[in-house]
């Protein structure tokens, strides 16, 4: 059975084999995204409005990169820069290289995967980073690190995975050092209006479809992301809609599935990746509906705790 989808379901346990779903679309995948899209499995940043094309979508990545940076205020002077970052929810590791070679830092990446951990660490030591950057498997939601060992916790669309947003919220603040930035960038959906209990039925079912071929368990709101960090006295919180400067991602994803190289690709992966590739239109129809929210959420861990 697929996971019900509530706004109001910011804790709740894992559905049984939501992990092992997670591991295995990316075991699948990574290697076809990595040969048509490169290593960056996330959304580009575009002007909104604007028309892009193929050329300009890994610039684009790159630049949600510094957008986020940007928007989460993260000095880049010697003295205050990151020096330690852990990247949650780590793909094959292009968020991390980058933030290493920009900022000198020390970065840990985490994922379900092992193919992922284990491509990324081979991409590392290719770029001359294995003494700055390492990538292993592990759980968001209990993260193998000690207590307040990060001054940036980066998660790049990976939250919409977590089954527990509160518990996901807790473990990057758990990590962070006094004063740490914390940065979530994640698939939402829209916020309830004052008199809706839920999302409507229709919104629902398209969510369902997404979730069914992602592994996704329940979305929230960023509302339900403020509420969150502001119960675990977050400071510094902000939020972002940047949907409209994603607009162009996912047409040009199917465009690439729809080349020779892609379809080739995508008949080799497997049927998880296939599935993946055929709810594509999903993504589309709920960006236009207003009904999915491309969200940066950032706050900050304060310097000492009350």
């Amino acid at each position: 059975m697929a996971p019900t989808l509530s706004s109001s379901s910011t804790a709740a346990a894992a559905p049984p084999g939501l992990k092992e779903g997670i591991a295995g679309l990316y075991d699948e995948s990574s290697g076809v995204w990595e040969s048509i899209w490169g290593e960056h499995m996330h959304h580009g940043f575009y002007d909104a409005g604007e028309a892009a094309s193929m050329s300009d979508h890994r610039r684009a990545q790159i630049r949600m990169i510094e957008e986020s940076l940007a928007f989460a205020a993260v000095p880049d002077d010697a003295e205050k820069k990151p020096k330690s970052i852990v990247d949650v929810g780590c793909g094959i590791g292009g968020s991390s290289r980058y933030l290493a070679n920009k900022y000198g830092a020390q970065c840990y990446g985490i994922t379900l995967s092992p193919v992922q951990a284990e491509r990324g660490n081979a991409l590392a030591a290719e770029q001359g980073l294995s003494d700055k950057v390492s990538f292993q498997v592990g759980d968001a939601l209990e993260q193998p690190f000690p207590d307040g060992q990060f001054d940036l916790v980066w998660s790049m669309e990976s939250g919409e995975h977590m089954p527990d947003k509160r518990q996901f919220v807790s473990e990057l603040a758990r990590v962070a050092a006094p004063g740490a930035r914390i940065i979530i960038v994640t698939w939402c959906h829209r916020n309830l209006e004052p008199s809706e209990e839920s999302l409507k039925p229709d919104e629902l079912n398209l969510l369902k479809g997404i979730c069914d071929a992602y592994y996704l368990p329940d979305w929230c709101s960023p509302s339900d992301y403020v509420k969150i960090a502001e119960s675990l006295s977050l400071e510094d919180i902000r939020t972002a809609d940047w949907s409209e400067n994603v607009a162009p991602f996912w047409p040009a994803v199917i465009k690439s599935a729809l080349t020779w190289k892609g379809l080739t690709s995508l008949l080799r992966s497997g049927w998880k990746t296939i599935r993946g590739a055929m709810v594509m239109p999903l993504m589309i129809e709920g960006y236009k509906k207003g009904l999915i929210k491309f969200t940066i959420i950032t706050c900050r861990k304060p310097e000492t705790t009350q």
